[in-house]
């Protein structure tokens, strides 16, 4: 009934101007977008002609509070009903009303579409403007510099191979993971070790009767290095540890499938108190499974229903030297299949490989937090410390993205959109040793960027190590060197002999 009263008195309201004639036209005030700006979804400043007086504009203020509040209500019901398929946008309505010196009237907003097209109907309105983003004049911020840093993280920093100069040095954004949850299903977390800075929980324990504490350390490595401040990609994302396997680092398919469904299940609330108002600063969640057993239909199957439902996935390919397709996750194909990568730029010795791969991270000798001691560290090797390093940067450049709450708010990245542009962005071509049918991609964090949409466009980037583009191109090469300096030691031997 109040919506339907709010537009009765259209006409009435219109009627209050001080002159009726000059107000009224036949065509919708026109909407002003810039070419050079980066428009914020939805938001408005709506102008008013000259002849509005402040009394005016008091009642214009009260009937777009109206039809906002009106078309609010309507949609919700709609939702409800089950009869649109719209996504929840929480429109805010007036934000700002503005009166410069009597000169400059109007008013500024979050609004839905349909209320903006009542609004440019109104014969008050001289025309609406679309808002915009503005920022201090200077160049984009350097990046974070971190000395001492692993050197997996350091890597996916560089574009080239890292040498004496790069080898410790870790490029980053401050902000990096922040507004992110990560679940990591693995043994557990160590909570509270130093290095998450009080950002790590508990989130649950799928094993029966099992306690709430990893009793391995693989879980506390993999969180160390998704989101610990020294060991980690996204230094301020929140960790949620979701226990599926016991101390032995065993466990079962059964329990991992419901470790997949909880994290599923977490997000989702995340996204419904996000919505309400209840989790402000919210960007989204990632996952990261460093494990692996035989090729399991329903894992599969779980991995993907949770991507699916907007969980950004990282899993490890597997270190049997083997097609990472015959494994499970690693060939759910909705999440991202990660291969382990050396300080030395190959594919390490033990990582799987395959079509099912989709990039390389690094994953030999691997420096993150350990169990012990709230201090405790350790080094250790497998896809299941590359695994963690995309987690990590899933959540990374979530972060660099507004929150869905914010009034700078954009289309949310879907995990198949984020995973498709960080395949796009890694350097290609940067490992020795990759089978032909396998990505030679390896995982870049921008150089420390706080620009997203910059790093995309700025695209990928391809290593030109004149080694040609295959492992047989590649071994050739260096069977090539490794003869011509077996010969030169064979001649230098023969030399010896010779004088001796």
């Amino acid at each position: 009934m109040k919506g339907f009263l709010g537009l009765t008195l259209l006409p009435l309201l219109a009627a209050g101007s001080p002159v009726f004639v000059d107000t009224i036209h036949n065509e919708a005030a026109p909407i002003i977008s810039s070419t050079n700006a980066k428009e914020i979804p939805d938001s408005y400043m709506v102008v008013f002609k000259k002849h509005v007086s402040q009394k005016g504009a008091l009642q214009h203020q009260a009937w777009i509070d109206d039809i906002h509040l009106s078309s609010t209500i309507r949609k919700q019901e709609l939702r409800k009903r089950g009869l649109t398929l719209e996504d929840a946008i929480n429109y805010t309505g007036l934000k700002h009303t503005y009166n410069i010196a009597g000169s400059v009237m109007g008013y500024a907003g979050h609004f839905d579409p349909e209320v903006i097209e009542q609004v440019r109907m109104h014969p008050d309105v001289e025309y609406v403007e679309r808002d915009s983003e503005v920022h201090t004049l200077k160049k984009d911020t350097s990046p974070s510099l971190e000395k001492n840093a692993p050197w997996g993280l350091a890597r996916i920093s560089h574009r080239d191979s890292l040498n004496f100069g790069s080898f410790n040095k870790y490029l980053y954004s401050d902000n990096g993971g922040e507004g992110v949850d990560a679940y990591i299903i693995d043994t557990g977390t160590n909570v509270d070790h130093v290095d998450f800075e009080g950002r790590a929980s508990w989130g649950k324990t799928i094993p029966a009767n099992d306690e709430d504490v990893d009793g391995n350390g693989h879980g506390t490595h993999c969180s160390g290095t998704v989101a610990g401040k020294k060991f980690g990609v996204a230094k301020k994302a929140s960790i949620y540890a979701v226990k599926v396997l016991k101390s032995n680092g065993s466990g079962t398919m059964s329990d991992v499938v419901k470790g997949v469904e909880w994290a599923a299940n977490a997000h989702a609330e995340s996204i419904s108190a996000a919505k309400k108002g209840k989790k402000k600063g919210f960007k989204g969640s990632v996952a990261n499974m460093s494990l692996g057993g035989g090729k399991s239909r329903l894992l599969d199957l779980a991995v993907n229903a949770a991507v699916d439902a907007g969980l950004h996935f990282a899993v490890a390919a597997g270190n049997d030297n083997a097609d990472s397709c015959n494994y499970s996750p690693a060939a759910a194909e909705n999440a991202v299949t990660v291969g382990a990568s050396t300080l030395s730029d190959e594919r390490a010795y033990f990582s799987n490989f395959g079509t099912c791969n989709d990039i390389f991270a690094p994953g030999l000798n691997i420096l993150s937090t350990w169990i012990g001691s709230n201090y405790a560290t350790n080094v250790i090797s497998g896809t299941s410390m590359a695994s963690p390093h995309i987690a990590g940067l899933l959540a990374y450049y979530l972060s660099l993205q507004p929150s869905s709450d914010s009034a700078y708010a954009v289309a949310e990245i879907t995990p198949k959109k984020l995973k498709a542009n960080i395949i796009s962005i890694a350097t290609e071509g940067a490992l020795s040793n990759v089978p032909a049918d396998t990505a030679n991609l390896l995982a870049w964090n921008g150089g420390g960027s706080s620009n997203y949409t910059q790093i995309i466009e700025d695209g990928g980037y391809t290593v030109d190590n004149g080694l040609g583009s295959t492992t047989g191109d590649y071994i050739s090469e260096k069977a090539a060197q490794l003869k011509a300096e077996l010969q030169k030691i064979a001649a230098e031997l023969e030399a010896l002999i010779e004088r001796s």
